[in-house]
């Protein structure tokens, strides 16, 4: 292949790259958006409804905690995937990650079953919870093992879970512009399941086509 034509395709090639970290730092800008608030909001409730309040009041430090850690993992666990070309860095960002995802994961048990605002809702975040500690789990067990492909498909996948943290605000902040506060209950509860069931079956469904591609390179 001559210069000529590399130098062509370079160009061509440009203003997707542009396009791409655009897109990147876009998302990376609205999650921290979310993540600062979610910290915020283990000091500061004035906006919470009533239905979540009366978690705070019975739950003073766990549920604090939980808003804490939850918050820091938005944060935590893409900086790990980023620093994966850094293995040194990575490592350590990982071990941070995993502590935070165990006490996140842990705490959001008695958040979400302690005085909830619909049975499905618990069961909802309670299912998110262990899916969330079953992925780190294998995560963890795979690298150990010296499996980083399948450890790196299993931190997607946590990854996806914990997006729901993200997509639950979304579809909640939509809820309260387009159905101004009615049928708070049922919306609330279908929220807390398709936050996070929707990115993790999109998740999966790209691993399953990208390791397809890899079959057929073979």
């Amino acid at each position: 292949m001559s210069a000529s034509t590399l130098e062509t395709r370079d160009r061509r090639s440009r203003p997707l790259r542009v396009m791409r970290w655009i897109v990147l730092a876009g998302i990376a800008a609205f999650v921290t958006m979310v993540a600062v608030k979610a910290f915020m909001q283990a000091f500061d409730q004035d906006d919470f409804p009533e239905d979540l309040l009366v978690k705070v009041e019975l739950m003073p430090a766990i549920f604090p905690l939980h808003m804490l850690t939850g918050a820091l993992a938005l944060v935590l666990i893409p900086a790990a995937l980023l620093l994966r070309p850094w293995p040194r860095w990575h490592r350590l960002a990982g071990r941070i990650a995993a502590a935070d995802v165990l006490v996140a994961g842990v705490t959001a048990y008695p958040v979400a079953l302690v005085a909830p605002v619909t049975p499905w809702s618990a069961a909802g975040f309670a299912a998110q919870a262990t899916v969330w500690l079953i992925f780190l789990a294998l995560g963890l067990w795979n690298i150990r093992r010296g499996r980083p492909l399948a450890h790196r498909r299993w931190m997607l996948l946590m990854t996806a879970t914990a997006s729901g943290a993200i997509f639950f605000r979304i579809y909640l902040a939509s809820w309260a512009i387009l159905a101004q506060g009615r049928h708070f209950a049922v919306f609330y509860a279908c929220d807390a399941w398709i936050a996070w069931l929707l990115p993790l079956l999109a998740t999966l469904a790209f691993l399953k086509r990208a390791g397809g591609r890899r079959a057929i390179a073979r």
